[in-house]
Parts: structure tokens; C-alpha cells; sequence
């Protein structure tokens, strides 16, 4: 971590939406607020932030906040690979879309038009953002995953989530978290350790609260960046 300028955190925050033809497109319910409350929190800390949003309404409360926007996995790509380089921390809570549709010339340049006939569409698997930014990532850098499972198998997805991305911490929610306003969540790190919220948060409060552990985490891999 740069310790003669202000620590910079990118975090990315929202749904991506996957064109089908020239208005439709694939997405999910994810309201970007989690990440935005994040962004808000870290500038209160005196991060300087940049947040990558994709296509939602929420917005940063904080002034200072950088924000950047995405609609489609591949926007969000190219941003990443801008972005990720001057970062301290990055901080992964968008909710990339795992398929898109192929691409389908009868589908390209405007609005397919329905008809009686079934339509299929083909899918194909987007990048593994994460994954691709964490295996070039630079000495020093903390990186953040999020995982949103069922209650019953969050523990596990969230120790596999750290090994698979290679990153750091995984904050793992349970699936209702989408749709409350409300968190019980907990943070797993790549050296074993669990840390679980005190009871039911507010988001807003929750989004307080992962900003200490991750400046805790920070300030630890900026210490074995220091001596190595």
C-alpha cells in the first residue's frame, strides 16, 4: 500500500446487463447499494475511491467519490485493467453476470421481433474478472471478493471462492441479503481466519464495519510488502 499518499480503494458495485439484441438484455436484481455504501464509508475513512457502477440507480452520498460506469461485463473488463493498477485495495462486489448470450446475426442491429415460434438463445460463459485481475496483480495490493450463496452453503462457497480467485478476504452474504435492507454476513481471509457481524446490521452500518476489517488486512499486507 502507498504509504506517503492517500490510500486509494476500487471497488466495483452493481449488475451487468448482457445485450440479447438492441434492447433486451440478461441481468439480475442487484441494486449496487452494498458497494456504494462501501464507497461512502471508505471515503469517510479518507480513501480516495473510485467506484465502477454498473447500470442502477444508487449513488454515493460522498463528494468525493470517483465513479465510472459500466453496463456489460466486458465494459467493466476494460475498466478493471484502467483502474486496478493504482489501487491499494479493490474491493470486487459487482455481480458480473455468469452467461451472456452468444452472438446471433438474426439478433444484431436493432429489435428482434417476436413471433409465435419458440426462440432459443445460446449462452456462452463471461470472463472470470476476478480471477483475471488477481493473477496479475501487483505486490502489495489487497484484493476482496464477495460471495452471495444459500445460508447452508455459504461457508464452503466462500473457502472456495478464496482459493479459486486468489484473493485475500471473501465477504460472504446469505442469499436473502439481496432483497433486505438489513446484513449478517461474515468475512473469511486466506489465512483461516473468520470474522462474523455482531447480530443483524443495516447496510450502511455493515458497510462501516468491512471497511475495518479490510483496513486492518490492509495495514497487515502492507507490513509483508515492506519487509519483502
Amino acid at each position: 500500500m502507498n504509504q506517503t499518499s492517500q490510500r486509494r480503494l476500487l471497488i466495483t458495485a452493481g449488475p451487468t446487463h448482457e445485450p440479447i439484441d438492441a434492447v433486451r438484455f440478461l441481468g439480475n436484481r442487484s441494486s449496487g447499494r452494498m458497494g456504494v455504501a462501501l464507497a461512502d464509508a471508505a471515503t469517510e475513512l479518507g480513501w480516495h475511491v473510485t467506484l465502477l457502477l454498473g447500470p442502477v440507480a444508487a449513488r454515493p452520498s460522498r463528494p468525493g467519490v470517483v465513479v465510472r460506469h459500466f453496463k456489460t461485463c466486458e465494459d467493466l473488463r476494460t475498466l478493471l485493467r484502467e483502474e486496478v493498477t493504482h489501487a491499494d485495495v479493490l474491493v470486487m462486489a459487482a455481480a458480473v453476470a455468469d452467461y451472456r448470450p452468444k452472438p446471433n446475426p438474426a439478433m444484431s442491429g436493432g429489435k428482434f421481433r417476436r413471433t409465435n415460434a419458440p426462440l432459443v438463445l445460446e449462452l456462452e460463459p463471461t470472463p472470470d474478472l476476478l480471477a483475471e485481475v488477481s493473477a496479475a496483480r501487483n505486490p502489495g495490493q489487497l484484493f476482496v471478493g464477495f460471495a452471495l450463496e444459500p445460508r447452508a452453503e455459504l461457508l464452503e462457497s466462500a473457502k472456495a471462492k478464496l482459493v479459486r480467485k486468489k484473493v485475500d478476504l471473501v465477504v460472504a452474504n446469505p442469499l436473502e441479503t439481496m432483497d433486505s435492507a438489513s446484513v449478517e454476513a461474515m468475512i473469511l481471509s486466506a489465512d483461516g481466519t473468520r470474522t462474523d457481524t455482531p447480530g443483524v446490521m443495516s447496510k450502511t452500518d455493515f458497510a462501516t464495519w468491512v471497511m475495518a476489517v479490510i483496513e486492518k488486512a490492509a495495514c497487515g499486507t502492507r507490513s509483508l510488502s515492506a519487509v519483502a
